[in-house]
C-alpha cells in the first residue's frame, strides 16, 4: 500500500477500519433523561477546570437509536453535568456507556465522547418507560418515568437537547504523556422533536468500581423528560488546551 493510499484512512485496520469513514444520521432516537440534584464536592471533583457549576445537577440519560447509518441501532446511556464555560452555559459529558462498537470507537477518536463498551437499555414495562444499564452482568443503573404522562412543549425538549456539549480529549503520546489534551465543544443543530414528554420519575444508582455513576449519589429527582428525535451531530471544536494552558 502507497503512503498516499495510507494516509485517505482514518482508523486501523487499514483493511477493515473500526468505523464508517460517514457522518452519522440518527433516525428515532429516542431519549430518557431525568436530571437530579447530587453532592456538590463530589461533582466538583470530576469536573475539570475550566469549566464551572452553579448547581450541583446531574443529567442520567439513555438513548435508544432507532436507526443510525453506518452503525444500525443501539444504545447509549450515561451522565451529562450542567455546566459553564467563559459565561456559555452547556453541558459536560462525564460517562458514556454503549453496546456497539464502532460508534464507541467513533465517538471517541473522532470527537472525544467519553465512550466506553456497556450494556444500557430503553423499554416500556408495564406503563413505565424503563431505562437500565449493566456492566457485565452487574446492574448499574435504573430509570423509571411514567410513560407519556403529560406533553412537554416541543420548544423545550429541544432546549434541553441542543445545549452546548463540552468533552475531555486525551490523546497519550508513546512515552506515556498526554500528546493532545483539550477541553472540545459541540452543539446539536439538524434536530427534528418529534414527541416529548414529561412525568413522575425514580432513579437508583448502584456503586461499581469500573463503572462509577453511583459516586455522584442521587440526592433528588429534579425532572424527567421523554423525547423522540431525528438528528445530526455538528463537528468538535478545540476551546482550551490544557499542555499550552490556555484557550485554543
Amino acid at each position: 500500500m502507497h503512503a498516499e493510499d495510507v494516509r485517505q484512512h482514518l482508523t486501523t485496520p487499514l483493511t477493515s477500519p473500526a468505523y464508517a469513514p460517514t457522518v452519522p444520521r440518527f433516525t428515532d432516537r429516542e431519549y430518557l433523561n431525568v436530571v437530579y440534584r447530587t453532592d456538590p464536592d463530589a461533582l466538583r471533583a470530576v469536573v475539570p477546570e475550566p469549566l464551572r457549576i452553579d448547581e450541583p445537577l446531574v443529567r442520567f440519560e439513555v438513548m435508544k437509536m432507532g436507526d443510525v447509518s453506518g452503525y444500525g441501532p443501539y444504545t447509549e446511556a450515561g451522565q451529562a453535568i450542567p455546566v459553564s464555560f467563559e459565561g456559555e452555559r452547556g453541558e459536560y459529558l462525564h460517562a458514556m456507556y454503549l453496546d456497539n462498537f464502532p460508534a464507541t470507537a467513533s465517538g471517541r477518536e473522532v470527537s472525544a465522547y467519553p465512550k466506553v463498551l456497556g450494556s444500557p437499555s430503553l423499554t416500556v414495562d408495564s406503563g413505565a418507560l424503563v431505562g437500565t444499564l449493566d456492566h457485565g452482568s452487574q446492574r448499574i443503573a435504573t430509570a423509571t418515568m411514567g410513560y407519556k404522562h403529560h406533553e412537554l412543549d416541543r420548544r423545550e425538549a429541544e432546549a434541553q437537547i441542543t445545549v452546548p456539549t463540552f468533552m475531555l480529549k486525551t490523546i497519550p503520546g508513546y512515552d506515556g504523556l498526554p500528546r493532545v489534551q483539550e477541553l472540545v465543544r459541540t452543539r446539536i443543530t439538524d434536530l427534528s422533536v418529534k414527541e416529548a414528554w414529561t412525568g413522575p420519575a425514580r432513579l437508583q444508582l448502584f456503586a461499581h468500581v469500573l463503572a462509577p455513576l453511583a459516586d455522584l449519589p442521587v440526592l433528588e429527582v429534579v425532572s424527567a423528560s421523554h423525547i423522540l428525535t431525528d438528528l445530526t451531530l455538528s463537528g468538535v471544536e478545540p476551546v482550551h488546551d490544557y499542555l499550552k494552558g490556555a484557550a485554543s
